[in-house]
């Protein structure tokens, strides 16, 4: 029973700021190793800060945040605003740059990194893209690639911010596959969801961020409102019918 609920990743106590505001405090749980955790929450509710104090972008301003994963193994996947579109850099070049934390960015790659890389883009279905620039590209084209980079890195702890955002459908049911596959193999996944039908088609399990604190739920609880936080849930989903009070 143990090995069913074993974690890498854990956070005590955590209080973490911007700019000397507290944005979430005493936040106390863990996160699965093989599920998929969604992070749910309004506008301003902690989401990126919590994600980037996990990344270790953030230094808490007290308690910890407890991380057995590998660094080279740990990846994030940030919204594509944060992508310079501007870069002259190929989807195929994109990809192989998941090597870099384990590789080195200085080092040529060998037969078998491209090997992998022509697997990678094949499973995504982007390889009659690989020598284009990201900038050419649709926005599920590129959120396409950004997900290649992770396979390439081969992370265990995955951090998505909004990955379905401005993607088309096909795109959102092949992303979902590759991450349900990422967690059947042991691989700890969070990601910011604003969507009840992503939420209950990916999530294993539910983290609420309300009023700088955070509760740990399930998604049944959320979509029949019985969870003390299913109203802050269900308004950040955008559920028809639910208001604030």
């Amino acid at each position: 029973m143990e090995a069913q609920h074993a974690s890498r990743l854990r956070l005590h106590d955590l209080q973490l700021a911007q700019a000397n505001r507290t944005v979430l405090e005493h936040v106390e749980g863990r996160f699965r190793d093989g599920a998929i955790t969604a992070l749910v929450g309004a506008n301003g509710a902690g989401k990126s800060t919590l994600i980037q104090g996990i990344m270790g972008m953030l230094r808490p301003v007290r308690g910890r945040v407890e991380c057995s994963v590998p660094k080279e193994r740990r990846a994030w996947l940030p919204q594509q605003l944060a992508l310079d579109l501007t870069f002259p850099m190929s989807v195929e070049e994109l990809v192989m740059t998941g090597c870099w934390p384990s590789h080195g960015a200085l080092t040529g790659y060998c037969a078998r990194h491209y090997r992998r890389g022509r697997e990678v883009m094949a499973r995504l279905g982007i390889s009659h893209l690989a020598h284009r620039p990201l900038g050419e590209l649709s926005g599920g084209q590129r959120q396409r690639a950004l997900i290649g980079r992770t396979l390439m890195q081969e992370a265990e702890l995955l951090l998505l911010d909004e990955p379905f955002a401005n993607v088309d459908v096909e795109t959102v049911d092949v992303l979902m596959t590759v991450l349900r596959d990422m967690a059947a193999t042991g691989v700890t996944i969070i990601v910011v969801l604003h969507d009840m039908e992503q939420l209950s088609r990916l999530a294993d399990e539910v983290v609420v961020l309300n009023s700088g604190h955070a509760e740990w739920t399930s998604v049944e609880s959320i979509a029949r409102g019985q969870a003390s936080v299913a109203g802050t849930a269900r308004l950040s989903l955008g559920i028809p019918g639910v208001r604030a009070c």
